[in-house]
């Protein structure tokens, strides 16, 4: 019995130990159960592990060291050579360096968008007419200012706070303009000479000048001598020919209302012309040499014809980039986004409508009645069909009636043969107006 208790003892106590060691190394261990005899069998035999020998029962409570463990230390790492970590701090500094090459290119090119938005910004806005009118210089032949009333003229410029300069013209008795440009370079501001010039005549200067055309025309166009005013004129003409002369015939008499043909026509007339001869003269300024002819009381309609032409030139440059368009036929507004046609079909109608409008002097209330009257192109093609007639054709859409600011009117047969001609017309080449 003595034995057997040291021996529940000595379990005890090994179990112990092995709890103490698996919390050692973190890890926890199974002790080895030892089955023990009852005790009641005194003489029973011992356990077999009693009868081992002394070394595996040694071993067998020892803990065994796994091949992983923690404290086993790790084979020690290669150092890198020196060539090793130069050609490393190397690729890290060319990486660095293009980092920085792709940031400074991206802050450059947007810079240069910012600033080819300003300029295109600034560019827009010197484009305006308020702006244009500032960079336009009316420039006056000194010659006028010699004539009365001729006054009237430069106050109006004065009041306005337009630029003006009296300085000698390449035409006698001309006004011209020049327009400022922007800077470019070193260069400072440029101008340039418009197309338009003015030449104001008194009655007997463009007599004068009417019958040295006659005489030249009768002399198979042999032109005049030099020291004419004809000469002069043809002259500059034929040296740019742009230009666009305008002649303001003023009278000299307030109260005097100028026909020209009356005035040719009367024996009071120096001009010993007829009416046919007068006519040819007309025809020979403004078909052959592009002169155009106006007759004006005096300086009053004189300066409000400068006037005129000096706003209508602040417009232009606007008007040329407004219109320069890849399809000029198409309309402005709401005619840029177009209309939107739905897959059920929804919208269709409405173009239908717009293309009729781009036909000229159709407005929206004579397309509403023609697409009211025929929701689509395929119905009023097949009621052409049925017509017999080419008239009967054209005059369809002849008595649609439109509404417009409260009265009723008919589409008429001018608006009617052109929507013919547009759905039938074979000729790519056929004006429809």
């Amino acid at each position: 019995m003595s034995g057997l208790r040291r021996a529940k003892e000595w379990e005890i106590s090994e179990s112990d130990e092995s709890d103490i060691e698996a919390n050692r190394n973190g890890k926890r261990q199974t002790a080895t159960k030892i089955t023990v005899e009852s005790t009641e069998d005194v003489t029973g035999v011992l356990p077999s592990s009693e009868t081992k020998p002394e070394s595996s029962r040694a071993s067998a409570l020892c803990p065994q060291t796994e091949a992983n463990d923690s404290r086993t230390p790790s084979p020690a790492k290669r150092r890198r050579t020196k060539a090793e970590v130069e050609a490393d701090r190397q690729e890290r500094r060319e990486a660095t360096e293009r980092r920085r090459t792709a940031r400074a290119r991206e802050k450059e090119e947007k810079k240069q968008e910012q600033q080819r938005r300003r300029a295109a910004a600034e560019t827009l806005k010197s484009l305006r007419p308020e702006n244009c009118l500032r960079c336009l210089t009316v420039g006056i032949h000194p010659a006028l200012l010699q004539q009365d009333g001729s006054g009237i003229l430069l106050d109006t410029l004065v009041n306005l706070e337009w630029r003006f300069s009296i300085e000698s013209q390449q035409i006698p008795r001309s006004i011209a303009w020049t327009r400022d440009l922007p800077e470019q370079g070193d260069t400072g501001k440029s101008s340039v000479e418009e197309e338009q010039v003015v030449v104001v005549l008194d009655l007997s200067e463009f007599i004068d000048l009417a019958l040295s055309v006659k005489k030249m025309l009768d002399s198979e166009g042999e032109e005049p001598g030099e020291g004419s005013y004809l000469s002069a004129l043809l002259e500059h003409l034929n040296r740019d020919a742009k230009k666009v002369v305008t002649l303001l015939v003023k009278d000299a008499q307030p109260d005097y209302r100028f026909d020209y043909y009356s005035e040719f026509e009367t024996p009071h007339s120096r001009l010993g012309m007829e009416s046919v001869d007068v006519e040819e003269v007309l025809v020979y300024l403004q078909l052959w040499k592009n002169i155009s002819l106006i007759f004006l009381d005096g300086w009053t309609e004189v300066t409000s014809h400068v006037c005129a032409v000096t706003k209508a030139l602040s417009k232009r440059p606007m008007k040329m980039l407004t219109e320069r368009v890849e399809l000029p036929f198409c309309m402005d507004g709401s005619w840029a986004s177009g209309v939107r046609v739905e897959r059920n079909g929804s919208g269709l109608n409405q173009v239908w409508g717009r293309q009729i409008q781009q036909l000229n002097r159709v407005s929206p209330p004579v397309a509403s009645a023609v697409t009211a009257a025929y929701p689509s192109p395929q119905l009023l093609l097949q009621k052409y069909q049925n017509l017999k007639t080419e008239h009967e054709r054209k005059a369809l859409l002849a008595d649609l009636m439109v509404q417009g600011e409260g009265k009723e009117r008919r589409i008429g047969p001018d608006i009617s043969a052109r929507v013919y001609r547009n759905l039938t017309v074979q000729n790519p080449q056929l004006v429809l107006d």
